[in-house]
């Protein structure tokens, strides 16, 4: 994946295709959000898992965040079979959060206004596939309804300007990925892929939801 990745950005620095992470004003969701107690779980999917682990390892009221393949069978959650795009898994995180702190729709907010751009199908940035495809993998009927009339709103008001393609699919089973893979930002912050693509994530999240930065 380093050398993969890190190929993609020289090539992308030397013909100006790749750009930091801007902070897209995003507005708090709108509707009434159902009961939650306890510690919850939120899986997202929004392009590498690196950058949007590290996003929501900084937002208050996450106890954790895991990095790791959903969407596809227990066989081929595997990063190197997860690469070929045919595997129906995606790369994503597994964020468990106090619903005291921050709630679903906040997850949602940070999810749609730093962690990725909910308007690339089936890519993000760099990095093109449906393992890099956006999503939201519901755990209930609850989140369900939270994430559909989430992107109704923001479609409604035109935030992006394009019209938002993230799936909202059932959460079948998230599957951890390999060990070398977690907590990746905060162990290589010099990476030259994460120093293009996803510090400045952190930085879009501070600036523009400071109540949820920490």
């Amino acid at each position: 994946m380093i050398r993969i990745r890190t190929l993609l950005l020289v090539l992308g620095v030397s013909s100006g295709l790749l750009m930091p992470a801007r902070a897209q004003t995003v507005p708090a969701f709108a509707g009434a959000l159902p009961p939650a107690h306890g510690s919850q779980v939120a899986v997202l999917a929004g392009g590498c898992f690196w950058g949007v682990d590290a996003v929501f390892k900084h937002v208050k009221g996450v106890t954790s965040v895991v990095s790791g393949y959903s969407g596809g069978n227990a066989a081929s959650a595997q990063y190197e079979t997860v690469s070929s795009g045919t595997t129906g898994h995606a790369e994503s995180v597994k964020i468990t959060y106090d619903p005291a702190k921050v709630s679903y729709g906040q997850l949602l907010q940070v999810f749609f206004a730093v962690a990725h751009d909910p308007t690339e199908l089936n890519r993000q940035g760099p990095d093109h596939g449906t393992q890099y495809r956006s999503a939201i993998f519901y755990g209930d009927a609850g989140q369900k309804q939270v994430a559909q009339a989430y992107i109704a709103q923001l479609d409604k008001a035109r935030v992006f300007g394009q019209p938002i393609v993230t799936q909202v699919v059932p959460l079948k089973a998230f599957y951890p990925a390999e060990g070398y893979h977690q907590n990746f930002l905060a162990l290589h912050p010099d990476n030259p892929y994460i120093v293009i693509n996803d510090l400045p994530k952190l930085d879009a999240l501070r600036r523009s939801l400071p109540a949820l930065y920490r």
